[in-house]
């Protein structure tokens, strides 16, 4: 049984709690456990989980977030910031689902965030599942 952490950035609760309800399904029904971290902003995403990788707690990694695109630059900051964290670490070899949606209005967020519609938090976590599965088989 592997521990996965879900870390997320909690600013739309309705939003975050659809996105961890996703993720939680797919880990816990595959028999594996998790524990959620929350982190002030998607920014600190990586660096949370970077410190948790080396605390060698966790074995893998979903990043739960939401990013509304808004009047000013600082979307484009935090999706590619966020997205080039994540991507840094899982060329370290950390078993990480990106669960952080970038998108444009409320509307598209529920879509992609609810299980019963496009479960991002769910795809997520199933990707973190598969690079687990993947670096086990290249530690053999």
């Amino acid at each position: 049984m592997a521990k996965f952490l879900i870390v997320e950035a909690r600013f739309y609760d309705h939003l975050n709690d659809l996105l961890i309800a996703g993720a939680r399904a797919a880990i816990e029904g595959t028999g594996h456990e998790c524990d959620v971290l929350t982190v002030p902003g998607a920014l600190e995403i990586p660096g949370a989980v970077a410190l948790a990788a080396e605390s060698e707690l966790y074995d893998a990694f979903v990043a739960i977030g939401v990013v509304i695109r808004g009047e000013t630059y600082h979307f484009e900051v935090v999706s590619n910031e966020s997205a080039r964290g994540l991507m840094a670490l899982t060329m370290d070899g950390i078993p990480i689902g990106n669960g952080i949606l970038t998108v444009e209005n409320e509307a598209q967020a529920l879509t992609r965030a609810r299980p019963d519609e496009k479960d991002k938090g769910g795809e997520a976590a199933k990707a973190a599942l598969r690079m687990l599965e993947i670096r086990a088989r290249f530690e053999n």
